[in-house]
């Protein structure tokens, strides 16, 4: 049985763990082949090579953005791989052979990144480009690294495994993202070796372009479609529960066993992400099921995500949510009876390249939510260019959603739960297709939200 398989960041950096749990768990010889296993970087690197992802924190990549020194920050990353490869030496490391490649790597990035800073300087070229360039060229590192690093340590140890590096270090041919994975693949005998590929990949449309920080699931996802595998799973350092085990305990929730790609779809949209949308995309429409399994539970089966699944009996199957959102509130007198407010609103997101997830109307007024994060002052000053009143209030928004959950008395039950606790529900909503029904409590609500809802609607899998 074919499969491929991701490695996430966290998981990759306790990777002795991912040796015993995931690539020798239970097999030998011919046993340990027909794998192919997408490594992201390990935890922390591609923060240091181009910003925090959670805090913003430059790295490399924004030094070199504002014209300021990157050579001693890029040097400093180089040392600090260095002294990482150390924690994998007992695991059978040659620690002189991983040093000399990534110190070779970062040098032929300098010299990339040195001519696109003499190009940038001249100012004869859009930066945008050599920006996005830049951006490439220091995401690939942290990948060509961990997988280098795991290809020498298995085959240190007697197995036979291949390094698939997508990034394209070396290679000036003008291939598309899904030409060079085809290219790569095309000529390996998978029953015969493991397969160790970099989550990034060069591409002419650009990678992170297209996809930013997602890249490496979306690497695994196209590697899938060209290989077609029985299965494709996902390693990460969590299972993907019915709660969040850190807000309502371990003793009141359980892993997932069975969900479907919408599901995961809704999960994404509120930042509890089984896998990039982008990336589920193209093994749902090919009919590829996906796995998510916890690197340290080997034994567990995980959750299983099809296309075409829907729970027998309607239940809950996750309670989750978030509290990093804000609601824009958008009032007109006018508005009763007309037409067309609705689409100066949706234009003024979309020059601004803002989404939404939720959106309530009323008869003089429209409501959406949108991540924190995507706020931007222009979209008030744009839409109080147009309407009476505009309002921006943090908030955070709770979720139940499943497979088959509409059932008479859901809702009410839900509401009856936050009621019960003494939280007040701002606004509420759901679509036709009722997979996921949405509350919007204040942020302060968020955790009390969590543990009510899962207290009244969690069942455990029979």
């Amino acid at each position: 049985m074919l499969t491929v398989e991701k490695i996430g960041g966290t998981s990759m950096s306790a990777f002795g763990d991912v040796l015993d749990n995931i690539i020798l768990y239970g097999r030998e010889g011919a046993a340990l082949y027909n794998r192919i296993f997408v490594v992201s970087a390990y935890a922390g690197v591609t923060n240091w090579l181009l910003e925090n992802k959670k805090t913003g924190a430059p790295g490399v990549y924004h030094r070199f953005a504002k014209h300021e020194q990157f050579r001693q920050a890029l040097s400093e990353v180089s040392d600090q791989l260095q002294e990482l490869n150390k924690q994998y030496e007992p695991l059978g490391l040659d620690l002189a052979v991983a040093n000399a490649f990534i110190a070779q790597r970062i040098q032929d990035a300098q010299g990339y990144l040195d001519n696109l800073a003499s190009i940038l300087a001249s100012g004869y070229v859009s930066s945008e480009n050599i920006l996005q360039a830049a951006r490439e060229i220091l995401a690939s590192i942290g990948e060509s690294h961990s997988a280098f690093n795991s290809v020498n340590i298995l085959q240190n140890r007697g197995i036979n495994a291949t390094l698939v590096d997508l990034s394209g270090f070396h290679d000036a041919t003008p291939y598309t993202i899904d030409q060079r994975i085809q290219k790569a693949f095309g000529s390996i005998d998978f029953a015969s070796t493991i397969c160790i590929a970099t989550g990034y990949t060069k591409g002419t449309e650009g990678i992170m372009r297209e996809f930013d920080r997602g890249y490496s699931e979306v690497t695994f996802s196209k590697i899938a479609v060209a290989v077609r595998p029985q299965e494709a799973i996902i390693h990460k350092e969590y299972h993907l529960c019915t709660a969040d085990p850190g807000v309502v305990g371990l003793a009141n929730c359980a892993p997932v066993g069975f969900t479907n790609y919408d599901v995961a779809d809704q999960l994404a949209d509120v930042g509890m992400e089984a896998i990039h949308p982008k990336a589920s995309k193209p093994l749902e429409i090919n009919k590829i099921n996906l796995r998510i399994k916890n690197t340290f539970e080997p034994e567990h089966p995980g959750t299983l995500i099809t296309e075409d699944y829907v729970s027998p009996t309607k239940r809950v199957e996750v309670v989750t949510g978030t509290d990093r959102v804000l609601i824009v509130d958008v009032y007109d007198p006018l508005m009763v009876g007309g037409v067309g407010f609705d689409l100066h609103i949706m234009e003024a997101f979309a020059r601004l390249g803002i989404s939404y997830s939720f959106k309530a109307t009323s008869a003089n007024s429209i409501s959406l939510v949108i991540w924190e994060k995507d706020f931007k002052p222009q979209l008030v000053e744009e839409l109080q260019a147009k309407f009476e009143k505009v309002t921006v209030e943090k908030a955070a928004m709770v979720c139940i959603i499943g497979s088959n959950i509409d059932e008479p008395g859901l809702l009410a039950r839900a509401a009856g739960a936050l009621a019960g606790a003494g939280i007040n529900i701002k606004s509420a909503g759901f679509a036709l297709r009722k997979v996921n029904i949405q509350f919007l409590v204040a942020r302060e609500d968020f955790n009390p939200a969590v543990v009510a809802l899962n207290g009244a609607l969690y069942a455990t899998e029979g």
